[in-house]
């Protein structure tokens, strides 16, 4: 008879592939999966009834700034109470390693951290924290864009130069060998907007010899946004790289309905090469306050200011009206400030969260006192009210987009799917009840209907909440399995 650690029976399983539920046993041995069938002899130490309940592999959030929260926080119930299991951190160009702070931390590092937080000048050193802090979930990691200009550059208003682009790569290469998932950019930020297509191209060259990817937060999401998919393609295609958009929208009420043309060039752009994109379940999004997106015709609330602390939760036309000013003169004096842009149309996000090529990434700032409440309820969200309330897609095909697609994306070896042999990042789950509860006016709210969690074998979460075991860990770029 099979011994095991966990055995959990009769679970509806969907195994991350897409295909349709089975009704199965599932037994967990050694942090893996042990044992799949349809009635299972195991001698177990802890046994789960299933019924009536959905087992998943783990959810895997692609996109995320949860680079120190991993080490600092190391709990993560924010990403646990939604049942995920693995975290990518390094988006958007912004990465805690390999990080050199030699002044002020320019934006949007500051999403991350502080400056104290930033002491990781190798990815060694980062993987290495990684393992003492033992988070609650697994995390993969890529290199920040913009972390790398500021450790090579006195200012980041300019192109680098080709000295300034050869150290970028060496510490790149460093990070490749140690296991760093690809490259990032945030070429809509000021801290990276100088940055020439050439300067990328070049920077991000080692990524196809590594069989890493390239993410990108574009140069702009809004009236140039396919100019901005084409640069992103481009560098793609020279650097022989798997492109992935960050965040897919159109920003900003003048670009509103344009998601058909949008979806179309992606899917031009597929037919030749891998590129895929993902998105969250919002119409708002959340980053630094810009004043080149202050439009008072948006509703845009203010998470956090340095010099005006009290302001948090207003909206800006709340408060440039209390101090006689003009939206854009009230952002300037809130400066540096966080914010939430409700810039999205709701239709939109329908039909690039409903593509087949899109992932899903919650994009949570974990650090923002007021955080967006994607940061406690994306996944959740995706099966409660797109899924089983909308019927945008069928539950077999939002769990790929969670768990499969990504595990194959990114490289993360033996994750994502429901196999003998893989690594058990499982969560169960009432598809009946799973609910996001977390809103703009309560954003720290765990969801309903998830009934276990578990990370590499250890039950992690229940119904009840946290159990306290933190099992996860340092996940190296494996070998990448492109879906198209």
């Amino acid at each position: 008879m099979l011994r095991c650690d966990t055995l959990i029976r009769n679970a509806k399983v969907l195994d991350g592939s897409g295909g349709a539920a089975e009704l199965k046993d599932v037994a967990l041995c050694g942090g893996r999966i042990g044992a799949i069938g349809p009635s299972l002899e195991c001698a177990a130490s802890a046994v789960t009834d299933a019924a009536g309940l959905v087992l998943a592999p783990g959810f895997i959030d692609v996109h995320t700034h949860d680079d120190i929260c991993v080490i600092r926080n190391p709990a993560m119930l924010a990403k646990l109470s939604q049942g995920v299991t693995t975290v990518i951190v390094g988006n958007c160009g912004i990465s805690a390693a390999p990080f050199q702070l030699a002044g002020e931390l320019p934006e949007p590092m500051n999403l991350l951290g502080d400056a104290g937080d930033f002491c990781y000048p190798t990815f060694a050193s980062y993987v290495a924290a990684l393992g003492e802090a033992r988070p609650a979930v697994n995390v993969g990691a890529l290199v920040g864009h913009t972390a790398l200009r500021n450790n090579h550059m006195d200012r980041l208003d300019r192109a680098a130069t080709s000295a300034e682009i050869e150290g970028m790569r060496e510490q790149l290469c460093e990070a490749l060998e140690n296991g760093a998932l690809g490259l990032s950019t945030g070429l809509a930020y000021l801290s990276a907007d100088a940055a020439t297509t050439e300067e990328v191209m070049v920077l991000a060259e080692p990524l196809g010899r590594a069989g890493a990817v390239y993410t990108t937060h574009m140069r702009t999401e809004a009236e140039a946004i396919l100019e901005a998919m084409e640069e992103a393609f481009a560098i793609g295609r020279a650097d022989h790289a798997p492109v992935i958009v960050s965040h897919l929208k159109c920003a900003g009420i003048g670009n509103w309905g344009r998601a058909g043309e949008v979806l179309q060039l992606l899917d031009a752009g597929r037919t030749g090469q891998q590129i895929g994109c993902d998105c969250y379940p919002y119409a708002a999004g959340s980053s630094t306050l810009d004043l080149r997106q202050v439009d008072e015709r948006l509703k845009i609330t203010i998470t956090w200011s340095t010099p005006h602390e009290e302001v948090a939760g207003q909206t800006l036309k709340e408060i440039a009206e209390s101090w006689s000013v003009t939206q854009l003169e009230a952002a300037r004096r809130l400066q540096s400030a966080g914010a939430i842009y409700h810039s999205i149309s709701e239709g939109d996000m329908r039909r690039i969260l409903a593509h087949p090529a899109t992932m899903i990434g919650s994009d949570g700032l974990p650090c923002d006192p007021r955080p967006h409440p994607r940061l406690w309820g994306t996944f959740p969200r995706v099966l409660g009210r797109y899924c089983r309330g909308e019927n945008l897609f069928s539950l077999p095909e939002a769990v790929h987009k969670m768990a499969g697609m990504p595990a194959q994306r990114f490289g993360l070896a033996e994750r994502g799917l429901i196999r003998e042999g893989y690594w058990a990042d499982l969560v169960l789950f009432d598809p009946e009840r799973i609910i996001d509860t977390a809103t703009y006016e309560q954003p720290v709210s765990a969801a309903k209907g998830i009934a276990g969690v578990w990370v590499n074998g250890e039950l992690s979460y229940t119904a009840r909440g946290a159990t306290g075991n933190r099992a996860g860990r340092f996940v190296r770029r494996g070998k990448t399995a492109w879906v198209q």
